[in-house]
């Protein structure tokens, strides 16, 4: 029988690995196998390339012709409601002010704001002869005198008259903010000098709110007032 023919060094290096594997030990050749290879797969995660964002593989739309720019929609607005007329009174200031003359003001303005509007008083105005704190009428001439001036009382504050607004009599009620002496003197127990009176009170002090508000004039107690209240209106 033939011997078979091994090449001495191919011999030595086989018996010298399984000397070193016999010394080194199987199990420890397979840990440090398992340990390379996690090693050199950590290096490769590290050292790879990012893979692309999930937006770039969206499609891409090129847009054609020039940009559309979008503009917001317009919010509608509710119309604009015109405010409401402001009602108010015109009233003639004259005498010792700076600026006499018309002037609007709000309704149930008192004598001391037409006053005021008119620029105010004069050096040499007597304003205690007004009421400052009454009411001012619709076309009211209010009369600021100058001290020493002699003036009535019913020029001071002149509360107009409106023709057939009142009818002494047959037409209705007397408005006593509006009468005239003589429409008054046609009332039950109101002579000359009642009628004066009433006219001189509502000039001074303002004009009256009610029918009662009559007994504010001297001489007209709650019998007279008893007698004419269905013949008068304010």
């Amino acid at each position: 029988m033939e011997e078979v023919f091994r090449p001495e060094p191919a011999r030595n290096v086989s018996e010298r690995a399984q000397a070193w594997i016999g010394w080194f030990g199987l199990s420890r050749l397979i840990a440090s196998a398992v340990a390379v290879l996690i090693v050199c797969g950590g290096a490769y995660w590290l050292v790879r390339t990012p893979p692309p964002p999930s937006e770039a593989a969206l499609p891409r739309v090129e847009a054609a012709g020039s940009p559309v720019s979008t503009l917001p929609t317009p919010i509608a607005t509710a119309p604009e409601v015109p405010a409401a007329p402001t009602l108010g009174v015109t009233v003639h200031v004259a005498g010792s002010v700076l600026t006499p003359g018309v002037y609007e003001l709000a309704t149930g303005a008192r004598v001391h704001e037409a006053i005021d509007r008119a620029g105010g008083i004069t050096g040499d105005a007597d304003v205690d002869t007004l009421n400052l704190a009454a009411p001012i009428a619709d076309g009211s001439r209010i009369y600021v005198p100058a001290v020493g001036e002699e003036v009535s009382a019913a020029a001071l504050i002149d509360v107009p008259f409106v023709e057939g607004a009142v009818d002494a009599g047959l037409a209705g009620p007397v408005n006593v903010n509006q009468a005239t002496a003589a429409d008054l003197d046609g009332l039950p127990g109101v002579g000359p000098a009642t009628s004066t009176a009433i006219i001189t009170e509502r000039q001074r002090n303002g004009p009256f709110l009610s029918v009662d508000d009559l007994q504010r004039v001297p001489g007209i107690g709650p019998a007279k007032l008893a007698s004419i209240r269905d013949l008068v209106t304010v």
